[in-house]
């Protein structure tokens, strides 16, 4: 279906009045966009911080507008017709969108991207490339975060090649990306969890869509600072790579739980650190009594890889 997105441009002080006016007229669906709500949600959500950018409020910055949509047919412009005549003073837009649009356009921006020494991760529509001696790793993400192209996830992969292991456990798995790097790559068994309720469905099909046995990388949803959790998922296990590919503010009181995590040689590998967290992460690491092996940059976020600290001599 063909739908018409529909932007009323306003002030963020007649912004309220402008939303209560279009839904008096029938007008469902509002998406209300101005810097006020953006700050207003984060400050109430302080852990999505990590994810902002600068440029997102110089975007919005004295801008507000409302959106909705329409059917791009001939009752859709009637509508339309008639919400301009009800509202002469305000200011439409429309742009033409398909429904195709929001679910496949972004991939027409993802493309093979070589990872590192060896990995050649390709999106799961794309027709089998050249890989030139790499592994190929078939990724298909859906709702979860994780195609290799974020810098995070591209230098956890990274980081991946210089430690060989046989069982992998990944914190904030998102699409299981990173387990199913190091399965391929020759890990015996990769366990995955993640908070968000899309990710252990997406872990799992994209184990089968590399020929990997969702029963070697099993996936599950849950809190990893919340009670026992880790417990009951690892029962007791330790693992020779440890990666929380999630924010400082999750990784930070998790650090006292990675020793405990990591076998003996183990490595824990962290990011999704946005710049100027980095200082508060590695501190959490060694007054864990981990002791950060590297650290590398990549666009404005951070990754740390640590072990366990050796004892001081006596």
């Amino acid at each position: 279906m063909d739908w018409l997105e529909v932007t009323v441009s306003t002030t963020p002080e007649a912004l309220d009045s402008l939303a209560a006016s279009l839904e008096d007229l029938g007008v469902e669906g509002l998406v209300i966009n101005d810097e006020a709500s953006i700050r207003s949600f984060l400050d109430n959500n302080p852990k999505a911080w990590d994810y902002v950018d600068d440029e997102i409020f110089s975007q919005v910055h004295g801008a507000s507008s409302v959106q909705f949509y329409l059917e791009d047919s001939e009752e859709g412009l009637l509508r339309l017709a008639q919400y301009r005549a009800a509202l002469p003073g305000e200011t439409f837009s429309t742009k033409n969108v398909r429904d195709e649009d929001w679910l496949n356009n972004w991939k027409n921006y993802f493309k093979p991207i070589e990872i590192g020494r060896r990995l050649l991760v390709v999106p799961a529509w794309e027709p089998d490339p050249d890989s030139a001696g790499r592994v190929i790793l078939r990724i298909e993400p859906k709702l979860a975060f994780g195609t290799g192209a974020h810098a995070s996830t591209r230098m956890c992969m990274e980081e991946l090649e210089n430690h060989p292991a046989r069982t992998v456990l990944d914190l904030g798995c998102g699409s299981g990306i990173l387990a199913v790097a190091a399965l391929l790559l020759g890990a015996e068994s990769a366990v995955c969890c993640d908070i968000a309720p899309d990710a252990a469905a997406v872990c799992r099909d994209n184990a089968l869509l590399n020929g990997i046995n969702p029963g070697v990388m099993p996936a599950y949803t849950a809190d990893i600072l919340t009670g026992n959790t880790l417990e009951d998922i690892t029962g007791g296990h330790r693992y020779d790579i440890v990666f929380a590919n999630i924010i400082a503010d999750v990784i930070i009181p998790l650090a006292p739980r990675i020793p405990g995590l990591l076998a003996p040689g183990g490595v824990f590998i962290c990011s999704g650190i946005i710049d100027g967290r980095q200082g508060e992460v590695r501190a959490a690491l060694e007054q864990a009594g981990l002791a950060v092996t590297r650290a590398r940059q990549g666009d404005s976020w951070h990754m740390l890889a640590a072990k366990v600290a050796a004892p001081a001599a006596l």
